[in-house]
């Protein structure tokens, strides 16, 4: 495992405190949830990293935003087209 050390302004700190767990395991679960949305990381990998069932993760993402599926318009066509047809 790797450390790393941070300095972070008084203001964003605050912002990243959460009364239900120690900053730490928040920043880390910032940079997770961020990765995962960049498409870094799988949500099978994001969900074993935040220590949690794939469709737990799945549905937390969800609720903060943070899409599951990510496709262009004509993708969802092509998608549903190909469903259309079956």
């Amino acid at each position: 495992m790797t450390i790393v050390t941070l300095r972070l302004e008084e203001e964003l700190t605050a912002l990243l405190q959460q009364p239900d767990q120690p900053l730490q395991q928040t920043a880390r679960e910032f940079i997770i949830l961020e990765l995962y949305r960049r498409g870094a990381l799988s949500s099978g990998k994001a969900a074993q990293l935040l220590h949690m069932p794939r469709f737990e993760f799945i549905q937390y993402a969800s609720r903060l935003g943070i899409a599951f599926f990510d496709l262009a318009e004509d993708e969802w066509e092509a998608e549903r087209n190909q469903i259309e047809t079956l």
